[in-house]
């Protein structure tokens, strides 16, 4: 058997890597158009930021290890330019020499990745770059020390954008902007919790343009003039991240099916509409794991999972690939953000019934040194409890906490469940109910309707307005240190001596530091004929979110 794999980095090096691990006799040529066959792109912001010292660290294989080790063919600077699929067989076009030659195969592997989104390439300059490979960064990185550039413009604030503006303000530029075209940064999160990234990179010196996208790009001499939907800004540097798109003309000259928005359609086997040919990774369709619907992922772990599917496929171990969940973690300073599931715009614009919880536990036990505050926030199904979306802040833990829900998710886990997992404690790392145990009580709770929350953005204007009585349950010290103006001070320990001085025909509105004594607060009030509702998140959600605390 003869395997050909366009295409290196995730999807085409693991697909021969467990290609030959299953047979060892199988032929397999793999072609890379660019001259680094594996590599690390998900490390290349930190390469320019000089938090990867050397290139070389970047590079994972190279043509000589795959051979050693694997006894697999690699061709760098080749480019696959044609599919003839009838006769079973590709051109290759070898960029060193200029010639081509074709190479015949018994399957054929589509691994051809994604191509940075550049509606600018008309403007002549050598300070407006892309970042998609090794060869991008060093160029980047090398413009960056050679040119000392002041002022650099990300256009883009996705996860690569937001990256990028971390690493180079660690190198010292002076003024860094990031200009997105949506309301938010990180598409995939809500607003709220698109809010801690604002202001942690606001606090770090960062700029941010919302709302307003990019019309035209004029180079004048030694400067970038920007021309936004409203206004214009200058920059010595423009690194665009407005996003990806499938690289699949090659693909599509072979008339194999891809959707509107030119990706691969596979199956469940990750088979094309041709015969022996398969696709995978950034070029693919999938289906969103939740919803079921196609959509369009691009993440390097399920571009490896699909490798493997391939690889079984192709060596007769019949293999599936069942939907991409999205699970994806990033650094910003030091705080990590991470995300899992859906998100409440994708529940409104299906039409998917959802509800949602705020939590803001501690990382581990508090009486241990070092612990810190974290923002946990699930979207799940009202009636079951379902975790079908999970967003999370914090300086530790972040990633553990998205690791088991990206885990319940998957396996259709609700609030019970959550709050019935056993978890591993011990003071420097958790606590003894964990976050995740505190998560499917407070969603329990509410499935119950042992408690009534509110969200903040349906109290904020209330609280504006000062048309919303707000109950402050937090201690004397806490108030002291700001409190939102007009609210009634009874810390939750006084509450039930003081109860009489809240009126019991009015609605009230109950919040502390995290949500928890508000919660306790709740259940003493609803018991005794009040009407209060929890503000979930606590005072850490509503100040995030734009709700003023005065001293």
């Amino acid at each position: 058997m003869k395997v050909v794999i366009v295409g290196g980095v995730a999807g085409g090096a693991t697909t021969a890597t467990r290609l030959r691990r299953l047979n060892e006799k199988a032929e397999i040529i793999m072609f890379e158009r660019g001259a680094f066959v594996s590599f690390a792109n998900c490390g290349l912001p930190y390469y320019i930021g000089d938090v990867i010292k050397e290139k070389e660290n970047l590079l994972l294989q190279t043509p000589e290890s795959f051979k050693a080790r694997f006894n697999i063919d690699v061709r760098i600077k080749s480019e696959v330019i044609k599919i003839d699929s009838e006769n079973k067989k590709v051109v290759v076009k070898d960029l060193n020499t200029n010639t081509q030659y074709e190479e015949k195969y018994d399957k054929l592997v589509l691994s051809p990745g994604a191509e940075p989104i550049n509606p600018f390439k008309e403007v002549n300059s050598n300070a407006i770059y892309t970042l998609r490979t090794v060869e991008d960064s060093v160029k980047i990185k090398d413009y960056i020390y050679q040119n000392k550039p002041k002022r650099v413009c990300i256009i883009g604030g996705g996860y690569i954008g937001v990256e990028l503006a971390e690493n180079v303000k660690e190198l010292g530029l002076e003024e860094i902007t990031i200009i997105e075209k949506s309301s938010h940064l990180i598409a995939p999160l809500d607003e709220d919790m698109a809010n801690f990234v604002h202001n942690k990179l606001i606090k770090k010196g960062i700029n941010i343009i919302l709302n307003n996208g990019v019309e035209k790009i004029e180079y004048l001499t030694d400067e970038f003039n920007i021309k936004l939907s409203e206004g214009e800004i200058y920059s010595d540097l423009i690194i665009l991240c407005i996003g990806v798109k499938p690289e699949t003309k090659l693909a599509i000259d072979a008339g194999i099916e891809v959707n509107s928005k030119n990706s691969i359609i596979v199956n469940e086997y990750m088979q094309t509409n041709k015969k022996d040919i398969y696709a995978l990774g950034d070029a693919v369709q999938v289906t969103n794991f939740v919803t079921k619907e196609p959509a369009y992922i691009p993440l390097a772990g399920p571009a490896n999972k699909q490798a493997r599917v391939v690889a079984n496929n192709i060596c007769g171990l019949k293999g599936k690939y069942d939907g991409t969940l999205g699970s994806s973690i990033l650094k910003i300073f030091e705080y990590t953000l991470a995300m899992c599931g859906i998100n409440e715009s994708t529940c409104k614009l299906k039409n998917i019934p959802y509800k949602k919880m705020i939590i803001t536990p501690y990382s581990h036990a508090t009486y241990y040194p070092g612990a810190t505050q974290m923002t946990i926030k699930a979207i799940y199904k009202p009636e079951t409890g379902e975790i079908i979306g999970a967003q999370i802040w914090g300086k530790a833990g972040v990633d553990k906490i998205a690791d088991i829900l990206a885990t319940a998710i998957r396996m259709n886990m609700t609030a019970e469940d959550l709050s019935n997992l056993e978890l591993c404690y011990a003071p420097p790392f958790s606590s003894a109910k964990s976050q995740i145990n505190i998560l499917g009580n407070a969603i329990e709770n509410e499935i119950d309707g042992l408690v009534s929350n509110i969200y903040i953005e349906d109290v904020k204007e209330k609280i504006e307005n000062n048309t919303a009585i707000i109950l402050d349950v937090r201690t004397d010290e806490e108030y002291k240190n700001g409190h939102v103006a007009n609210c009634i001070h009874i810390p939750l320990d006084e509450l039930r001596e003081n109860i009489g001085k809240l009126n019991i025909d009015s609605e009230i509105y109950v919040h502390c530091h995290t949500g928890l004594r508000s919660y306790i607060a709740c259940r003493i009030l609803s018991q005794n004929g009040f009407n209060v509702k929890n503000i979930i998140g606590g005072d850490y959600m509503m100040k995030i979110n734009g709700i003023k605390f005065e001293k």
